[in-house]
């Protein structure tokens, strides 16, 4: 018992971290057009020493691919890892970080400055994020205090509610926004379908910043996941502090999924899916699940975006269409498998 009480092992991050980087490889040398694996390599290290970068096949690993990928490495993480705490905080296997409504607030957010043309004077790249972020913050409030008002306790079943309620509120003020788009409706389109081309290094370092924070915050917090896993009152009486566990993985939550949705729009199923394929393996345990979900919401990630780059090359699927599909034949089988244990 001992034994499974105890977080991870040396090996077993080795272990991920080498199938992450195998995976993340992959993803860069395979595309549109396939580049070998020396050259590859040779790109990659120039970027990272800075150095000169050949035409040709080392410009686009260095400008196009390295970038992209690591972005959609980061969102992964972040989406999976947002997943696994809201399932166990809120003790509920359909949760995942959308179920707070926050996803389709900071969606709502972009889709706002994409169609009216939204920008921060002098940082109108930052015009959507911004937009986004905000968004996720003000749903945050919005949701929590409404869920105050009616419960002072803030019962995980309240929040689920509200959520849901939120989340179809948003979803149509977004359809209502898309009436009005206008020239700009193909762009969001294809953003709300989930989409990480064009990636920068600039995201790449905004989305590790974030997860860094925020998901460092989630993972000081498995302990008292763990306790959540009996009931609320049972956590309470053994000096958890509810209410401050849920106030730090709700922000915390809400901060990693508006910086993902205003980088790479609305990416479905990783942070329902993952947490579930990843508890398989690792057990119920927060504190091997939440970094292991970290790891393979990655991979996940970067084999779904390699699958919509290479399947109908030269053309390229929106990466949420990939994860929606994959996602949604994924559950139905975790979930037929789970009843049928039963």
């Amino acid at each position: 018992m001992k034994e499974k009480s105890e977080g991870f092992k040396p090996f077993y991050y080795l272990l991920f971290t080498a199938i992450t980087l195998a995976v993340m490889v992959l993803s860069i040398c395979a595309g549109s057009v396939n580049i070998p694996l020396k050259d590859t390599l040779t790109a990659v290290v120039n970027a990272i020493l800075n150095l000169p970068i050949e035409e040709g096949a080392q410009s686009i690993i260095a400008f196009v691919r390295l970038p992209r990928v690591l972005c959609v490495a980061l969102v992964g993480a972040a989406l999976s890892l947002c997943g696994g705490a809201m399932q166990g905080l809120l003790r509920n296997p359909l949760a995942d970080g959308s179920t707070l409504g926050v996803s389709s607030g900071a969606s709502l957010g972009a889709v706002i400055a994409i169609a009216f043309g939204l920008y921060i004077p002098r940082l109108e790249a930052l015009g959507t994020m911004g937009m986004a972020m905000l968004f996720a913050f003000l749903s945050l409030v919005i949701i929590l205090s409404i869920t105050y008002r009616l419960d002072y306790s803030l019962s995980t079943n309240t929040i689920i509610l509200i959520g849901v309620i939120f989340n179809m509120f948003a979803n149509s003020i977004i359809s209502l926004v898309v009436a009005f788009a206008g020239e700009r409706i193909k762009s969001i389109m294809f953003w709300t379908m989930g989409s990480l081309s064009g990636s920068s290094y600039s995201n790449a370092l905004t989305l590790l910043i974030a997860l860094l924070v925020f998901g460092a915050a989630i993972l000081c917090c498995s302990r008292e996941l763990n306790a959540f896993a009996i009931g609320e009152d049972n956590a309470r009486h053994i000096g958890v502090n509810v209410k401050r566990i849920k106030m730090i993985v709700l922000i915390s939550v809400s901060a990693l999924i508006g910086v993902c949705v205003s980088i790479g729009g609305t990416i479905g199923f990783v942070g329902l899916v993952i947490p579930h394929m990843t508890r398989m393996v690792t057990g119920p345990n927060h504190k091997r699940l939440l970094p292991a979900s970290i790891f393979t919401g990655a991979a996940f990630l970067m084999l779904a975006d390699l699958i919509g780059r290479v399947l109908l090359k030269p053309l390229e699927l929106p990466i949420g269409v990939v994860t929606s599909f994959i996602g949604s034949i994924a559950f139905i089988y975790i979930f037929y498998s789970s009843r049928k244990a039963r």
